[in-house]
């Protein structure tokens, strides 16, 4: 049971982003280019997310006294620091790819697909992880780890092992659980930096890094402050909000505006009515006329 359930939990979020873009692609009739370039701005975004987090986070909260902190304000100006940090590069990855490689793609419908792409390839590479770790945990269950690692290590590396094959079926299977939730966010997000350019309003984009960062700091802040169970009620509890704001913009259907660089498009000319030289009255204006 504790084997099955580890390896279904690191299939389940390399497989859920693959199902779900193939029945997005399928249903609407969209073709996998914006999917795909929702997965290359994820990746793009964290080529220089995580370098910067690496050299600039720890010296800063070092300096704020927040490092290492587990609970209390330290704990929360930690977590709104990884937050903002994530909110960010994320979106700002996002705004700049809607003004180069999605010029064309401004529907709510592509804006989801665009979204399911960032966060797909986010659960991808985490499934990922957590396939290598599983293989990893199961080939050195029952092995002399003594004649595998240096003397040093193996007292660490049997506690990780402890660690892992301890946990509860519950708690094993919340990665995927998370994941699922957290492509309802990147997707709701995606959506909210598009309004920036479909209502030519940048506070969509400020509202969009913000709704990101908190709920980052808020996941962050929960893990560390009242466990996994916790962070994971956080992030279902934003789930279903930014779901609410994804559906609730969706009937909206305002004027698209060119933005900077781009032409408007050019609208079709009513038909000319043919002159006949007197003003025609609609039908059921007729009755109300004095000229009976």
């Amino acid at each position: 049971m504790d084997i099955s359930v580890r390896l279904l939990n690191a299939l389940l979020m390399i497989a859920m982003p693959l199902a779900l873009g193939a029945f997005l692609v399928r249903r609407w009739r969209q073709g996998w280019r914006t999917f795909l370039i929702g997965m290359a701005t994820f990746l793009a975004s964290q080529v220089i997310h995580i370098p910067v987090n690496a050299a600039l986070i720890p010296p800063l909260a070092s300096r704020l006294g927040v490092a290492g902190a587990s609970e209390g304000l330290p704990l929360a100006g930690l977590a709104l620091m990884l937050g903002l940090s994530a909110g960010f590069f994320e979106e700002g990855a996002r705004y700049l790819v809607y003004r180069t490689w999605l010029r064309k793609e401004r529907s709510w419908r592509e804006a989801l697909l665009f979204g399911a792409g960032h966060g797909g390839l986010e659960s991808l590479l985490v499934g990922l992880l957590a396939l290598f770790a599983f293989f990893q945990a199961v080939a050195y269950r029952e092995a002399d780890l003594s004649s595998i690692l240096p003397a040093d290590r193996v007292g660490m590396a049997v506690a990780q092992l402890d660690a892992y094959w301890s946990a509860p079926s519950t708690l094993a299977i919340l990665g995927a659980v998370e994941r699922a939730m957290a492509l309802l966010i990147q997707m709701g997000l995606a959506v909210l930096v598009l309004q920036s350019f479909v209502r030519r309003q940048a506070r969509w984009l400020w509202f969009a890094i913000g709704w990101h960062a908190l709920v980052d700091a808020s996941a962050v802040y929960a893990v560390g402050a009242y466990g996994a169970y916790a962070a994971e009620g956080v992030v279902a509890l934003f789930s279903v909000a930014t779901l609410s704001i994804t559906l609730a913009l969706r009937g909206k259907k305002p004027e698209v505006l060119a933005t900077k660089g781009e032409r408007r498009p050019i609208l079709p000319l009513r038909e000319a009515q043919p002159s006949t030289g007197f003003q025609t009255v609609p039908n059921e204006r007729l009755e109300d006329s004095r000229y009976e």
